[in-house]
């Protein structure tokens, strides 16, 4: 089966990640972990009052299948774009947009902490039961909206994270570039006989 890596294109608006949905079946397999009284989770630093749910966004090297009518794929993430999309993330400020099974906006929700695993052995991850790759991007959500805090988390019908954004494939991205590669030496080899014409005919 094809196997896809998708990148970040930074000549796109809006590249990388600009949402983060709440879903039944989180495409990268990992699920989250609810901190609240209700579930009596109670870990070091971590006040029990809160509304808050922590997970995985994004695994790098992970495959996430795809179907796009009869074609049927893989895509995954290499560990650096999973950096660069952490970050572009909080820089374009969307901390705060969320959706629920990627179809309905939800308010209230905010990511309030960000890290990636650089130590799978030592990463507060492990307090948590999660097993996780280096470069993970790890998130924790505050949930303000009561109607999704009581319905959706603690009837746990979502589980996990799933990102929305925009990315290319590595492939075709690098055959746009070398395509646009060739028309500029083409390009440069005709402006060089023009000018070898022009001093010539200068010459005479």
């Amino acid at each position: 089966m094809e196997i896809v890596e998708l990148i970040i294109d930074e000549e796109m608006e809006n590249a990388g990640i600009d949402c983060i949905s709440l879903v039944s079946e989180p495409a990268i397999m990992e699920s989250w972990v609810a901190l609240s009284k209700q579930h009596e989770i109670k870990f070091a630093q971590v006040d029990p009052e809160q509304r808050i749910i922590l997970g995985a966004a994004l695994v790098p090297g992970r495959m996430i299948y795809r179907k796009s009518g009869d074609r049927e794929y893989y895509v995954h993430f290499s560990e650096s774009t999973v950096k660069k999309s952490s970050e572009l993330f909080f820089k374009n400020g969307n901390h705060q947009n969320s959706t629920l099974e990627h179809q309905s906006p939800i308010s209230g929700m905010t990511v309030v902490e960000s890290w990636l695993i650089t130590d799978p052995e030592m990463d507060k991850s492990k307090l948590y039961g999660m097993e996780l790759p280096k470069g993970t991007w790890m998130i924790s959500m505050k949930v303000d909206d009561d109607d999704i805090w009581e319905n959706e988390i603690l009837n746990k019908k979502t589980t996990g994270f799933s990102i929305e954004g925009f990315y290319v494939s590595k492939a075709e991205k690098n055959h746009k570039e070398n395509h646009s590669l060739d028309q500029e030496i083409k390009a440069e080899k005709e402006l060089s006989k023009i000018r070898e014409i022009i001093q010539n005919s200068k010459s005479l």
